[in-house]
């Protein structure tokens, strides 16, 4: 007892010593500081609590799209629900249309500067020059009373006359206009492109309407000004929007189309209803109509009424280049319908895949996280932007003027499709704020894109999931790395930080650290619990630990929170093996060992020049030792090895016979960022066994592990990471014996200059 009592004495001690260890850093510690304290809104373990709640806004529109002036006329009523138990003062509303304003914070902090060669208009865009921005003609309470409110650059509050108690409702009306962005020259989010040939637009509208700011239990007011980065923070609501256009224009929209036999020919309304039910894209309005209103430029216009219900925002597109298709998605009993928007330069592409990636992106997303809610999903083709809304999305992709493309646009209009189609997810549905969180949105929609895009061709060339693609990142400048968990307008490297990386650390976790069976259940978890609220990464780290037992405060610390790389080191191999004390076995092992050591330079060469030695010319110096034998096997040895053999047990004999070969292993943590060991043996005779190791064997010996591998046969070869999964930097150090793996320079000085042609265009001209 009293050893026991000294043994832990010792151990408290070992243990305050580390932690006062200036040196040691405690990279298992659990998340406390950095995590909300669970509350009656947000439980400790990641699910919304009894008393959670959440603000609703509710819209009735009515637009008036003018096609002269490339303008928006907008009125709304809008009817917002204080469901908090909180006392509301003031209203605040979002004006990202002012992102556009020539005094906009996005123009004033953007940098530039001059360059060697410059055209006119990169001279022009020094300055902003667009008079973007909403133009306020009316701002009125139910009654028609005119409302008073401040604008603050991108944000509107509205003063309340009386306070909008808990529980109650306030309704009030807004009349504006702005000049649409033409997105080509200007840029932006949603704006019109022009096509010069045929004289004719295709606006994708966005962003357009004064909506109401969210109101959370975690932040308040979430009126961070918007500067073009962060995107939106919106609650959810139901919609009516009257959209006026030309009657030569077809529309798509967020919502259900109220009035199809208003706007369509019954040749359209038949090929719609034929649609519904279509397993393949059903052709609505076909690419000779889309031609033949590209000519009318009709002076007469059309009203297009849709209606959405519980969505978090709005957006439509309209132009009278569209072809438009459709098709079914059984999601489990329901049956939404996939479609899609493009003009004929969009085609042969548009035709043959968009429709189809909609309905792929529908059934892998909701297989991994909740079936699809809304009766449409929408993708809209325009250049270059990718860009999303609930129900529907904008999408790039676009063929050479021959109707050729290269596979790498093929392959990045199917990829754009499936993540912005899958946004209607992540954050349409699960809603979490992208005014500071970009990866909660982009992270968890480009791992779920990385998921459908592997379903959807077995040799899809994925760019961001897999753990090798964002080695060149993990490895790079420090001081232009920003840890995951930062507001979306500081992040450096946009990309990287809120796509590719918690993409990569997400499929980590599916693959290397949790397994598949319990991420699919914890991430599914997290769906269900969220889907129509707002989390925040709080719930999700929770949720991912508490529907799955697994402690991951380490990785979230890692990945998430910090920017330190992966790069383990074999550092040291040394192969044992046991003495079993047996003389014919020991005495051999010891001759061949010796045989097998270099000679000594000196006395190789004093052999060599013939040197004469006192022994081989005095017979006086010779004795016992000098004809002794100690590899010879005498009776005494075997005698005494069976004396020992038989104090032994039956158990302690076999594992002495077995005839094992001990690898003490010993790694180094040299990138810092903790994650599991896996190590892989190549036998002798070709056969291969892998290890793995959970990263909590960092626990106590970080930055430096040794563990000893009792193995059957003798080693070829070891290597750390033999599949990639950790995304370890340094290849280069993972192997023993030493291997030099060819760096990328290398590689590249081995490849061959690619044509400009691409290969349909190759293959005509062949």
């Amino acid at each position: 007892m009293k050893s026991i009592c000294i043994a832990a004495a010792a151990l408290v001690l070992s243990v305050n010593a580390l932690s006062q260890n200036p040196l040691w850093e405690d990279k298992f510690k659990q998340l406390g500081p950095e995590l909300a304290t669970p509350n009656d809104q947000r439980t400790a373990s990641g699910a919304p609590g009894k008393d959670y709640w959440q603000q609703q806004a509710d819209y009735n529109i009515k637009l008036r799209l003018d096609d002269e002036t490339q303008r928006l006329y907008g009125e709304e009523v809008i009817t917002y629900h204080n469901n908090s138990p909180d006392v509301l003062y003031y209203l605040w509303l979002q004006l990202d249309q002012n992102n556009m304003s020539k005094d906009s914070d996005a123009y004033l902090t953007e940098q530039s500067k001059i360059d060697d060669r410059m055209g006119l208009n990169d001279l022009i865009d020094l300055n902003p020059w667009f008079d973007g921005g909403f133009k306020l003609e009316q701002v009125k309470d139910a009654s028609g009373k005119d409302l008073k409110y401040t604008v603050n650059k991108t944000m509107m509050r509205i003063d309340l006359e009386t306070p909008l108690k808990a529980g109650a409702v306030y309704t009030f009306k807004i009349k504006w206009w702005y000049n649409i962005n033409d997105r080509i020259r200007v840029g932006g989010r949603s704006g019109y492109e022009y096509f010069d040939t045929d004289k004719n637009y295709l606006y994708t509208i966005a962003q357009f309407y004064p909506r109401m700011v969210v109101y959370t239990d975690y932040a308040g007011w979430q009126h961070k000004q918007f500067l073009g980065g962060g995107e939106f923070t919106l609650n959810f609501g139901n919609y009516n929007v009257s959209i006026t256009v030309p009657s030569d224009h077809i529309v798509a929209s967020t919502g259900v189309l109220q009035n199809p036999k208003d706007v369509l020919t019954a040749e359209q309304n038949k090929r719609f209803e034929q649609a519904k039910n279509a397993t393949s894209p059903v052709i609505i309005a076909t690419q000779d109509e889309a031609i033949e209103r590209e000519k009318t430029k009709s002076k007469t216009e059309k009203t297009w009424v849709f209606k959405a219900d519980n969505v978090r925002d709005f957006a439509f597109a309209t132009s009278r280049k569209f072809i438009w298709d459709a098709q079914s998605v059984s999601i489990n009993g329901k049956k939404p319908l996939a479609m899609s928007f493009y003009p004929k330069e969009g085609n042969p592409l548009w035709e043959q895949y968009s429709t189809r990636a909609v309905a792929h992106t529908l059934n892998v997303y909701s297989k991994h996280t909740i079936d699809y809610p809304y009766p449409v999903a929408i993708s809209v083709h325009s250049k270059w932007i990718g860009m999303e809304y609930p129900m529907i999305c904008f999408n790039g992709g676009r063929p050479e003027a021959d109707g050729t493309y290269s596979e790498n646009t093929k392959i990045g209009m199917i990829s754009v499709i499936i993540h912005e189609v899958g946004h209607n997810f992540f954050p349409m549905i699960i809603n979490s704020d992208e005014r500071q969180w970009t990866w909660m949105d982009e992270g968890l929609n480009t791992f779920m894109q990385y998921m459908a895009e592997k379903e959807f061709d077995r040799d899809y060339p994925t760019r961001r999931g897999p753990a090798r693609n964002i080695v060149d990142y993990m490895k790079g400048d420090k001081s232009k790395m920003s840890p995951i968990m930062t507001n979306s307008e500081s992040i450096y490297q946009f990309g990287n930080n809120a796509y590719g990386k918690p993409a990569t650390a997400l499929n980590i976790l599916r693959e290397t650290i949790m397994g598949r069976e319990l991420f699919d259940y914890a991430f599914k978890e997290y769906a269900r619990r969220w889907a129509f609220k707002h989390p925040t990464p709080d719930d999700f780290f929770r949720t991912m630990e508490d529907a799955s037992a697994v402690d991951l405060d380490w990785f979230w610390r890692g990945w998430f929170y910090g920017t330190q790389h992966c790069d383990m080191s074999l550092s040291k191999v040394q192969l044992f093996k046991i003495n079993t004390r047996n003389p014919k076995i020991e005495k051999e092992f010891e001759k061949q060992r010796d045989e097998e050591q270099p000679t000594d330079i000196s006395l190789m060469r004093d052999k060599e020049a013939g040197m004469i030695t006192v022994v081989d010319t005095d017979p006086k110096a010779s004795d016992f030792y000098t004809t002794y034998d100690p590899y010879k096997v005498t009776s005494l040895d075997v005698k005494e090895y069976e004396e020992y053999i038989k104090r032994l047990t039956e158990e302690e004999k076999a594992e002495l016979n077995a005839d094992k070969f001990y690898y003490e292993v010993t790694v180094d943590n040299v990138g810092g960022l903790i994650m599991p060991v896996i190590i892989e043996f190549e036998f002798i005779d070709g056969t291969k066994r892998q290890m793995h190791i959970p990263a909590e064997i960092w626990k106590r010996s970080e930055p430096s592990i040794t563990k000893v591998f009792s193995l059957e046969k003798e080693a070829k070869s070891i290597t750390l990471d033999p599949l990639l999964e950790t995304a370890d930097v340094e290849l280069n150090n993972n192997f023993w014996p030493a291997r030099i793996v060819p760096s990328k320079f290398e590689l590249f000085k081995q490849g061959q200059p690619r044509s400009e042609e691409n290969p349909m265009q190759r293959a005509k001209r062949e």
